[in-house]
């Protein structure tokens, strides 16, 4: 029984021995043709022509070479990057600062009356355009107009008193001259020419305090028609009513305003600019502006104001942008982003920033040499706009560069087109003609 075993074991391992000898010859020899070894790394190219028909092609091994650029099992090289170039061109490229902000009104006022009292009425609703000096409110007036009457009368009455009193001082002064001749013709007394003298200077003092009582009744006249003027609440400015705080029956003083105006003829935003963008910016620089309200428009602002100082907390300076509204469609309180122009190059070299990568602490493009394989350009960048950068220096007008697939690629890599025709390899030849089979290609098992 035991011979049996033994007998069985031989003759299994003498088989297995068969097989491996055989698979192991199988895939080490050589064919017939230029083949390698399955192992190798596979490269570009055809294989040998093909042979008659029904024979076996020359070719690759059995191996099968595997895809393009790759090894069989063993392959190290990198496939070939697919991408995608463009040329360096001459143009213009301007480089621009984004700030947003809310819109505000270039001028807001509140506006109160100058004298206290009931408010009689309120001529203005909400958003009605109003004019410099348009009166928008009345105050009740009946008590101011009863005193600026008792106030002209009093002003009549000092009048006439100091009409009369310029009477009384002729009769004193002709009484005063007659007394001073009799007195020098020795006819009258020195006691009656004194008391004529006295009546004289009184006469004068009362025409003095007289001429006072009419110009304190004057003063205190203007002052009433003044507060019968400021019964009327006028607009400071040209806007709209932005605000409408009380109805008419309330009461009203000088701290409550009625209502506020907002100037709109230009709209301002004010930002602040960190530090390291301060240089960029310059009073007059202009700039497109976007609001959410009107998607697609562009309007114009200009940096009206720039603070000389930074705020020690934050870093930044304040800046204010105006934009002129004509046609009154920004509203303030909107949304807005402004893109200003801060530096701008003509007729320079220009290059699509997808294209610059950085590579060994380097800033740089990526170009095909004369084999199709990349290499390093480093490069000095200057300004950019939203998809294009300054070239400086290291390019110049007419270089091919890649872009789409830059990041992906690395020195020496094999550089693909996209769209060009793909570059032949183990198990990638063309057919060859009617009956063969394609170089490169392992036999039908």
């Amino acid at each position: 029984m035991r011979k049996f075993v033994l007998i069985g074991v031989v003759v299994a391992m003498a088989g297995g021995a068969a097989v491996y000898f055989g698979v192991f010859s199988r895939a080490t020899a050589p064919t017939s043709g230029t083949g390698q070894p399955a192992g190798a790394p596979g490269r570009g190219g055809a294989g040998a022509p093909a042979g008659a028909a029904g024979q076996r092609p020359q070719g690759q091994g059995g191996g099968g070479g595997g895809f393009p650029g790759m090894g069989g099992f063993g392959g190290g090289a990198r496939a070939p990057m697919t991408v995608e170039l463009a040329a360096v061109t001459k143009g213009d490229v301007a480089a621009h600062l984004t700030v947003v902000g809310n819109l505000i009104g270039l001028q807001t006022v509140d506006v109160a009356p100058r004298t206290n009292g009931r408010l009689m009425s309120v001529s203005v609703q909400l958003g009605d355009p109003v004019r410099r000096g348009q009166t928008i409110a009345k105050i009740e007036d009946r008590e101011i107009v009863e005193q600026v009457s008792q106030a002209e009368a009093s002003q009549q009455v000092s009048k006439a008193t100091i009409r009369q009193r310029e009477a009384d001082l002729k009769v004193a002064e002709l009484n005063f001259e007659r007394s001073k001749n009799l007195f020098q013709r020795q006819l009258l007394a020195k006691q009656a020419l004194d008391d004529a003298e006295s009546r004289y200077l009184a006469a004068e003092a009362q025409i003095d305090l007289s001429k006072a009582q009419l110009m304190q009744a004057d003063a205190r006249l203007q002052e009433l028609r003044i507060n019968l003027q400021n019964t009327n609440v006028t607009s400071p400015v040209d806007g709209f009513v932005g605000k409408r705080n009380v109805d008419p029956g309330a009461m009203v003083s000088q701290n409550s305003p009625i209502a506020s105006v907002v100037d709109i003829s230009k709209l301002k935003m004010v930002v602040n600019v960190v530090e390291k963008d301060i240089r960029l910016v310059t009073v007059g620089d202009s700039g497109d502006v976007d609001v959410d309200a009107y998607p697609g428009e562009k309007f114009r602002g200009r940096i009206a104001r720039v603070a000389p100082v930074l705020d020690p907390a934050t870093r930044t300076a304040t800046m204010e942008i105006e934009i002129v509204n004509n046609d009154k469609r920004l509203k303030p309180g909107m949304y807005a982003r402004v893109s200003l122009t801060v530096e701008e190059r003509k007729d320079t070299l220009v290059a699509p920033k997808s294209a610059v990568v950085d590579f060994e602490n380097q800033r740089g493009v990526w170009m095909p040499n004369e084999d199709n394989r990349a290499r390093f350009m480093p490069v000095v960048l200057g300004i950019e706009d939203l998809d294009r950068i300054e070239i400086k220096s290291g390019l110049k007008e007419g270089d091919k560069i890649v872009t789409t697939g830059a990041t992906a690629v690395r020195n020496n890599d094999q550089l693909m087109v996209a769209g060009a025709a793909r570059p032949g390899g183990p198990g990638g030849a063309v057919g060859a003609a009617g009956g063969q089979r394609p170089q490169g290609q392992r036999p039908p098992q």
